[in-house]
């Protein structure tokens, strides 16, 4: 039998399994109740509050927790590990180690900055790695729809990113933004740091045409607060919101069972596609960006 007859047959097959499933389950109509957009609802299961401030221990902390914890552990177990003849663990660390050394930092920092923010670019590559990684293995998390083990209510299992939730990317995205322009003012000075604010070959051009090229590039410093957390925030959200309608939530939404024979390949398919290209992608781009807003706040020149 050719491929193409196989395919055919494949397909043909799977159409034939969702008219069947169709026809003995029907539809149940819209689903009021399931609300999809609780996955990612915050409720404390610790409250504490200090001085009006929310410190409420949720979900989020936990997967923070786990994230940092898994972080410190498996860097100082490695390189406690690390061996004259490696083993295949040792040497996708070092793949690893390499791409952050040269691509990251060495490619946008000078030899002394490089030394300096090294350690800072790896753990804030690592922590994000491992957070958007985290969130792709079910945990028992999901506190609004329990399941009963021996008269025990315990949470079902569900996916959560703590980088899907625009707190953490944010809080990320300001620290990096006070460290590079911090850098920028101890290496040039106040002033002269906003003066490398303003391209080379301003020099015949009138104030005010240099004015609003400064407020041009000082709004696009701060617009960086929004692009930097939000595409982080973003990619991971959209990521688990496509898990989940594919994964089955879109059906249950709509009262359609037969939709879930459609929707699971695709869930799959985005399943891995995250694992292998976004989680690593987004710890990357996050990373580098760092290392290019460092290079550039301590350049001579814009």
């Amino acid at each position: 039998m050719s491929t193409k007859k196989k395919l055919l047959l494949v397909f043909g097959g799977y159409a034939l399994l969702m008219i069947a499933i169709f026809l003995i389950f029907g539809s149940d109509g819209k689903n009021e109740e399931f609300q999809p957009q609780n996955e990612f609802k915050l409720d404390p299961w610790v409250d504490i509050h200090l001085g009006g401030i929310d410190l409420s221990i949720n979900k989020a902390v936990l997967y923070i927790v786990l994230a940092s914890v898994i972080t410190c552990v498996s860097m100082v177990m490695i390189a406690n590990r690390m061996k004259a003849k490696p083993n295949k663990t040792q040497m996708a660390v070092e793949v690893i180690y390499d791409v952050i050394r040269k691509q990251i930092t060495n490619d946008n920092l000078n030899d002394k900055l490089a030394a300096k923010y090294f350690p800072f670019l790896a753990t804030l590559f690592f922590f994000i790695l491992f957070s958007n990684f985290i969130g792709l293995i079910p945990l028992p998390t999901n506190t609004e729809h329990p399941v009963h083990i021996f008269g025990m209510e315990v949470p079902s299992f569900a996916l959560y990113a703590a980088t899907a939730n625009i707190s953490i990317p944010l809080v990320l995205t300001l620290v990096v933004w006070v460290l590079y322009q911090a850098e920028g003012i101890r290496h040039h000075g106040f002033f002269k740091y906003l003066g490398t604010w303003l391209p080379a070959g301003l020099e015949d051009m009138n104030v005010f045409g240099r004015a609003a090229i400064f407020l041009i590039e000082a709004i696009s410093q701060f617009v960086r607060l929004i692009s930097l957390s939000v595409r982080l925030f973003a990619n991971i959200l959209a990521g688990h919101l496509l898990l989940l309608f594919m994964g089955g939530g879109l059906a249950v939404l709509l009262g359609l069972g037969a939709l879930g024979v459609l929707t699971f390949p695709m869930a799959f398919a985005f399943y891995i596609f995250e694992i292998v290209i976004v989680a690593g992608l987004q710890a990357f781009i996050f990373s580098i960006l760092t290392a290019i807003y460092l290079g550039e706040a301590t350049s001579e020149s814009h």
